[in-house]
């Protein structure tokens, strides 16, 4: 029997190895991974002994590699061995130690990690930090595409208001007698707590809006921003007439206050509608950080600006229209995945007239940011009092029988120029969506029929109060053909909302509390 060929010499081999790394200790790492990658490329332009023999070695040699955690074959014949590899925000390392001479144990001190990419520019550097400051973990995979511009207009909205803050403060210890020592520290510090005790008593009536801030809160952030503006305009007024400081500081800082409650009770569902995961703390955390931040920037610009004197007027002019575009563009900017009246009117218009539901993107860019919860303007009332729907029981009794069926009884009013969705006191969520689904086919029906909306005073003005189904059959009429397309298209309409990844909810529709029986 032939003697067996010699075991694989791959001690020596890690001998040499060890050399060689150990010169490089004191060198940068870079010149590490390059020599152990040359002894990697060496051994793979190696023949191989592929013997019978030999395989048992190599694999019992393997073997004993597995038992110290190595993950890699490519240091197998050098003393350094590699334990894992690591990734973090993109940058990625390798854990390596130096094994001892009998290879069954690592040296001392020995472990240590490679960086698998260059250093760091300050540059850079510079850029990581702000970016731990100003966008969430995970950017942009953690928030939604939505997130960048509605952050851009904040930033800048938050410029010209922290620009025009400094020019309001300055004003107002201007007329309360600051500068000038017109009035006594006791009365200066009295005046200031009236003004702040105002705005506090405003910020508590304005609370009761209650649910408006959650099915209305584009609108209802707008309209706290121009409330913002209006009070920065009154207290710059206050430079004209000194004497008159209290009431109008007063006025003021309530109108600031109602829009600060306003500010903050929308905040959380604008943050919640960017966050991707659970991550609803840091995307706020974030958004408040890059507010402070574009704050600071126009108080500084303000103070070197005031230093020239320059005209109240035209500053307040340049900053107010900035501040207001910036404020507008923002909310804008954000996509709610809900269905508000303003977004339900969109998405059921283009329904009717296109036969698709516009997309989360297109109904809330084509969203009126201008229809606030408090004006009676609109051309559809959900849940109305009866008297208001009817101006006599011959009206109800002609189309009560088409909604025999239904939790709800759809009308038109002509003298008001307002189509009116009655809830009957079984309605359940489905049947108050279906209402208002009702109500604005019919209204689509009307206008489409009779050349678009107009007042009922302006009809009557230019003569034209018979453009309207004023008579019981005309009404009757529309109706029935408005009760054809919602029982057709209804359930459609609810299928493509969904498709479209629109929420509906009957309690975001602000529907009235009055039932019929």
């Amino acid at each position: 029997m032939a003697p067996p060929p010699p075991p694989l010499n791959l001690k020596q081999s890690s001998s040499s190895a060890a050399q060689t790394l150990t010169a490089t200790t004191g060198q940068d790492a870079r010149l590490l991974v390059r020599e152990t990658l040359r002894i990697s490329a060496g051994l793979a332009s190696a023949p191989p002994d592929v013997s019978p023999s030999s395989l048992p070695s190599v694999a019992g040699h393997r073997q004993t590699n597995r038992k110290l955690g190595l993950v890699e074959d490519e240091f197998i014949a050098s003393s350094l061995r590699l334990i894992c590899c690591e990734e973090l925000d993109g940058r990625r390392w390798q854990y390596v130690a130096e094994s001892d001479p009998s290879g069954l144990s690592f040296k001392k001190g020995s472990f240590r990690a490679l960086s698998l990419q260059t250093p760091q520019l300050p540059l850079d550097g510079l850029v990581a930090f702000v970016r731990s400051y100003v966008v969430p973990e995970g950017f942009p995979d953690s928030v939604t595409p939505s997130y960048v511009p509605y952050m851009t207009w904040r930033a800048l909205k938050h410029f010209f208001g922290g620009a025009m803050g400094v020019f309001t403060t300055q004003t107002l210890l201007n007329s309360v007698g600051v500068s000038r020592n017109r009035a006594t520290p006791g009365a200066i510090a009295i005046n200031w707590i009236l003004k702040d005790g105002a705005g506090r008593v405003g910020k508590m009536l304005f609370a009761r809006q209650g649910k408006k801030f959650d099915y209305d809160l584009k609108q209802m952030r707008f309209a706290g921003d121009l409330l913002m503006e209006l009070g920065a305009g009154v207290e710059l007024a206050t430079a004209t007439v000194p004497h008159l400081f209290l009431p109008l500081a007063c006025a003021a800082n309530v109108a600031k206050n109602i829009a600060a409650v306003t500010s903050t009770s929308t905040r959380t569902p604008i943050y919640k509608a960017f966050a991707k995961g659970e991550n609803i703390g840091d995307v706020t955390a974030k958004g408040e950080c890059v507010g402070n931040i574009a704050d600071l920037l126009g108080t500084g610009m303000s103070i070197l600006i005031s230093k020239r004197n320059p005209s109240l007027v035209t500053t307040f002019a340049l900053l107010s229209c900035g501040y207001v575009l910036s404020s507008y563009q923002e909310v804008k900017s954000v996509v709610l995945h809900t269905l508000n009246r303003a977004r339900f009117t969109v998405a059921v218009e283009s329904f009717l007239k296109t036969g698709r539901v516009p997309s989360l993107k297109e109904g809330n860019k084509n969203e009126n940011i201008f229809s606030f919860p408090w004006l009676k303007e609109s051309h559809v009332v959900l849940g109305p009092r009866f008297k208001d729907a009817f101006q006599d029981p011959g009206e109800y009794l002609a189309v009560e029988p088409f909604f025999e069926r239904e939790k709800y009884i759809v009308t038109y009013n002509p003298s008001k120029d307002q189509v009116y969705a009655l809830l009957k006191d079984q309605a359940k969520p489905d049947d108050i969506l279906k209402a208002a689904f009702h109500a604005h086919v019919l209204s689509h029906f009307i206008l489409s029929s009779y050349g678009g909306r107009r007042s009922a005073s302006q009809k009557r003005k230019d003569g034209h109060s018979n453009t309207v189904p004023t008579t019981a059959v005309d009404l009757e009429a529309q109706i029935a053909e408005s009760c054809r397309i919602v029982s057709a298209s209804y359930v459609l309409f609810k299928h493509k909302t969904a498709e479209q990844g629109w929420t509906m909810s009957e309690s975001l529709l602000n529907p009235g509390r009055a039932r019929i029986c």
